[in-house]
């Protein structure tokens, strides 16, 4: 527009008409959608300068026309022009005077355009489609023309296949924020993603607050100083390690080491692996300790005697349950987990559903502890379920058949086969249990416990301890095992506690198969929302 000629490559200059002017603009708007950044260089005549202005002459060559560059930086470095006393020609009173160069940088004449190619990294692309996939949207903000902006936006699948069949979202700075409040939240609650061009520094803070009015959280990226506002006002802000500006960095949230917007997308992938993971850990022992209170509240509800003592129940958490619980730290990321949707931020950690899940998964560990305690009476011992329940009145209203002497070989010494049955089959019940909790809702034949190499450690290590322990008569250490309240288990034996205790793999599947349904319905709803 403040052009009002062009020359020609044989150097001819001729009035920028219409025609022309259409012709350059078409030529431009091509170069743009390769994508090239375009820069028109013009240049103005000593003929057409103010009259102040002509008598200016280079020192070092009089005899050369005198032009003068159109360009953004007035103060860029290399030779100016300068009077016969020395006056440099950035000096002059027009040219200090910012308010000016709108009319001394008008009738120019065109001379050329350039095309200058800027590509994205490769990765980037295949970045956008995770974030696409994980429910992230990216929205571009460029100082680049339209035909740029929305070219490099097909370029990294900010743009996809997809997008054609609806109006692109894409708008300059001062058409999308020249609209009422209602039509910039309206556009904003798409849940598209979006391309903003020629915008302005302060544009970003409003579009961060537009935003954040609709409860969304906000990352902002950025590495210069007028980035620095929206940087400090996004919920995350993300400065460049390497080009960014000092002021960037202390504005914002996290800096890249790595200036890579594969970077954000691996650090996303990062925090859902432990958040994922601090739901293993604490679900985990919840879980186990819903059972052991399950197991004792059975206990006391039915009249049985205790199927574990304080001893079993302090060996339990100390032992058994701290190793596992913490090798589920190391988890490895579910094959999902970049195809789940952002969570509420509001949503607690313990969920209403993850909670139901392990109280029935509690209630089968408590049954099942208390279960095989009870089979040993009833089957082995050849107790009635009267006489079990009535085990306090044993020699009063009742007396011991010949499978035992005496009461005390029954509920006193008699008690510890079938409390070391209740306490193993409970350890192996929370190994296996740690063992599914390799991932919170994936299948374990879909992420086997394997991936997890800490896990198969945290449980191993305690099961072997617990079976020192019961085996200690055969260390030579027999007092171990009777301070605890333990005796050596039988092959038989072995099989009781592997029938009651292996089911609580299948439950926890079966569980997790309605998790992964319900996600997936909660999913559905969100697209049609």
């Amino acid at each position: 527009n403040r052009c009002t000629h062009y020359k020609t490559r044989s150097g001819k200059v001729l009035k920028l008409n219409g025609p022309v002017r259409r012709e350059i603009e078409e030529r431009i708007q091509t170069l743009a959608t390769r994508p090239l950044r375009c820069l028109a260089l013009a240049v103005k005549e000593t003929n057409t300068l103010e009259k102040s202005l002509k008598t200016f002459r280079d020192t070092e060559d009089d005899d050369d026309e005198e032009v003068i560059s159109s360009s953004k930086d007035k103060n860029q470095k290399g030779k100016v022009s300068s009077n016969s006393d020395g006056t440099t020609l950035r000096n002059h009173p027009l040219l200090s005077d910012p308010s000016q160069y709108k009319n001394i940088e008008s009738g120019l004449t065109l001379v050329g355009v350039v095309g200058i190619k800027d590509p994205a990294r490769p990765e980037v692309a295949q970045s956008i489609i995770a974030c696409r996939d994980a429910g992230i949207r990216v929205i571009m903000i460029t100082g680049d023309a339209k035909d740029t902006a929305i070219a490099i936006a097909k370029d990294v699948n900010i743009f996809t296949q997809e997008d054609r069949n609806m109006p692109l979202l894409a708008f300059e700075g001062r058409d999308f924020f020249d609209k009422t409040i209602e039509e910039q939240l309206s556009l904003l609650s798409l849940q598209q993603n979006m391309v903003f061009c020629r915008a302005e520094p302060t544009d970003k803070q409003i579009l961060i607050q537009l935003l954040q009015s609709q409860s969304e959280i906000t990352a902002m990226t950025g590495d210069g100083v007028n980035d620095a506002p929206a940087l400090q006002q996004a919920e995350i802000g993300i400065a460049m390690g390497i080009t960014g500006t000092e002021v960037a960095k202390e504005a914002s949230d996290i800096i890249l080491a790595k200036d890579d917007f594969s970077t954000i997308v691996t650090a996303v992938e990062e925090g859902r692996r432990i958040y994922a993971n601090m739901q293993s850990f604490i679900c985990f022992l919840i879980s186990c300790n819903i059972g052991e209170i399950f197991t004792i509240l059975l206990s006391t509800l039915l009249g049985v005697p205790e199927p574990l003592t304080a001893m079993h129940l302090l060996w339990v958490n100390l032992v058994t349950d701290g190793p596992p619980a913490t090798a589920l730290g190391f988890n490895p990321p579910s094959p999902d987990l970049m195809l789940q949707k952002p969570r509420p931020k509001d949503e607690p950690i313990m969920t209403k559903w993850l909670l139901t899940r392990y109280c029935v998964t509690g209630f089968y560990v408590g049954l099942a502890t208390v279960g095989i305690f009870v089979g040993h009476y009833l089957g082995e011992m050849k107790l009635t379920w009267g006489q079990l329940r009535n085990w306090s009145k044993c020699g009063d209203v009742w007396n011991p058949t010949s499978q035992a002497s005496s009461c005390d070989d029954l509920f006193g010494k008699g008690r510890m086969l079938p409390q070391t049955l209740s306490l193993t089959t409970l350890v192996c019940m929370e190994m296996l249990k740690a063992l599914s909790a390799v991932s919170v809702d994936a299948s374990m034949l879909v992420v086997p416990p394997h991936r997890n190499p800490w896990l198969l450690l945290g449980v191993a290590v305690p099961f072997a301890l617990h079976l020192v322990v019961l085996y200690s008569e055969f260390l030579g250490i027999p007092a171990f095992g009777e301070s605890f309240g333990l005796v050596p288990l039988s092959l038989a034996h072995w099989k009781s506690v592997f029938l009651w205790s292996v089911p609580i793999l299948l439950v926890d599947e079966v569980l997790k198969s309605i998790g992964r349904y319900l996600n997936g319905k909660k999913l559905q709803q969100q697209q049609q929302d």
